[in-house]
């Protein structure tokens, strides 16, 4: 039987080699933290992986994901609305939030282009505004979080499309919830003046024609390289044909960069 010098100089010993792979551990992270650092006006930022995808993908899916690639957040269909009545994400935010994926809420509203509800108006926009006030509460967001308003146009941006998006980000603050614009980055910096505390998310994709994007670390560019210097998020890629770790057939999603991990935070 080992003395008790021997035994506490072996668990010194011990506890040395642990302390010494610790912080080599923690110096090879700051050390890829590092790299991939870049500076937004006023503070230090880096960018997050994420996608979108309009039908939810499942939960053994959600769950590779997030353990297998770069991707932390995901966005989040609230319906039944306008122009999204599919409901399949609805009620998943406690376990998506469990397994540690961040969370960007979508309220596709009324459009100016096909498909989808094509009413946008001032009472309207109050209107869905309401409605997404109550549709993030219900499934448990904490007020101050951000839901983002869906626009699925290009330039211009008409009239009647300006007084609603005006309402629906007044009615969704007034319901203490932060508003943010899903838009076309040519229109982000008319949006931006409409509404200047709204985050912007910016969609600026080199085509819309399915595509594979090999995985498991996916890009996570600045959001400010959409061409709108205040871009919360950047939608880089359509209709990306992805990888599952242990599923045959691809995975079709959005890719999106975001400047945090949890989008509506």
């Amino acid at each position: 039987m080992a003395s008790g010098a021997g035994l506490l100089a072996r668990a010194r010993q011990h506890i040395g080699e642990r302390y010494a792979e610790n912080l080599c551990s923690a110096r090879m992270c700051a050390q890829k933290v590092a790299a991939r650092i870049y500076l937004y006006p006023g503070r230090l930022e880096m960018a997050f992986a994420g996608f979108d995808r309009s039908d939810y993908p499942g939960d053994t899916i959600m769950q590779r994901l997030i353990h297998t690639t770069n991707l932390r957040w995901c966005g989040y269909y609230l319906a039944p609305v306008p122009s999204h009545p599919g409901t399949s994400w609805m009620g998943k935010r406690a376990f998506l939030t469990n397994l540690g994926w961040g969370i960007a809420p979508l309220y596709v509203g009324e459009q100016v282009v096909p498909p989808g509800s094509q009413h946008p108006s001032a009472p309207k926009g109050t209107t869905d505004g309401n409605d997404a006030v109550s549709l993030m509460t219900s499934e448990g967001f904490h007020p101050g979080s951000c839901v983002y308003l869906d626009l699925e146009n290009g330039p211009p941006l008409p009239q009647r499309l300006r007084e609603y998006v005006n309402n629906w980000c007044r009615t969704v603050g007034g319901g203490g919830f932060l508003p943010g614009v899903y838009c076309s980055h040519l229109l982000a910096a008319q949006i931006q003046t409409l509404q200047p505390t709204a985050r912007i998310w910016a969609v600026r994709v080199s085509t819309t024609d399915p595509h594979p994007v090999p995985g498991p670390q996916y890009p996570d560019p600045d959001p400010a390289t959409s061409g709108f210097a205040g871009a919360f998020i950047i939608q880089l890629h359509q209709n990306c044909q992805t990888q599952v770790q242990g599923v045959a057939k691809p995975l079709t999603v959005d890719l999106d960069s975001a400047r945090t991990n949890n989008p509506a935070a």
